[in-house]
């Protein structure tokens, strides 16, 4: 079985998500909170949680969007442009935004369980992730041949780049203590998922002028 997804698109992909997945956020406090609390196997259950919750947004997206493509035709051409617009605007404000660095504080011992829980409802509960990858994916995505195929090997590539990114953060956590507690460092990392994101906004705007 063929992908329409070149291995350029494949690894242009998974870099993004890696990158981006790498942000310091909730999602990465309460991996690393787990993590340095109860024990790397609690980071390890609410990575899963985070996982879950993302590839159910991802299904909901890439299918979604696939019924979209096919109704709306060339106006589809127009969420490509918005898209573009939003993920650079989104860049410009990461880029600009004052750099906060991470504290974790002490929770109590609770089950795997619990610690799935809070990834997958920290996940759920962030219905901004639906716009993101609504935005995101058709600047890697030709969503006119997508398959049945293409969704596997794109929730492989979320799979591994977003969980890699949070299991690096309960890696940390758990073995070296190391959190993100120099501003500074923030600050890099933000400047570097900046420009992931306007590099992202600018491609998909120019395929959208280049199909228009």
């Amino acid at each position: 079985m063929q992908s329409s997804m070149t291995v350029s698109s494949i690894i242009a992909l998974f870099s993004a998500m890696f990158v981006l997945a790498f942000i310091p956020s909730v999602s990465v406090l309460a991996v690393s909170a787990r993590s340095a609390s109860a024990g790397f196997i609690h980071g390890v259950f609410t990575t899963l949680g985070i996982m879950v919750g993302d590839i159910f947004f991802i299904l909901l997206v890439i299918f979604g969007l696939s019924i979209l493509a096919e109704m709306m035709g060339s106006l589809f051409v127009l969420l490509k442009y918005l898209g573009g617009a939003y993920l650079i605007w989104m860049g410009i404000s990461l880029w600009r935004s004052k750099a906060k660095a991470i504290e974790t504080k002490g929770v109590t011992e609770t089950s795997l369980l619990s610690s799935f829980l809070t990834g997958l409802l920290i996940t759920l509960g962030d219905q901004k992730a639906i716009l993101f990858y609504l935005v995101f994916f058709p600047a890697f995505i030709d969503l006119s041949t997508l398959s049945y195929f293409d969704a596997g090997i794109i929730m492989a590539i979320a799979l591994v780049a977003l969980g890699g990114a949070k299991l690096c953060y309960a890696f940390m956590a758990a073995k070296a203590g190391l959190f993100l507690k120099n501003s500074h460092a923030v600050r890099k990392m933000n400047m570097t998922a900046a420009t992931v994101m306007i590099g992202v906004g600018l491609f998909l705007m120019a395929t959208a002028f280049y199909e228009s």
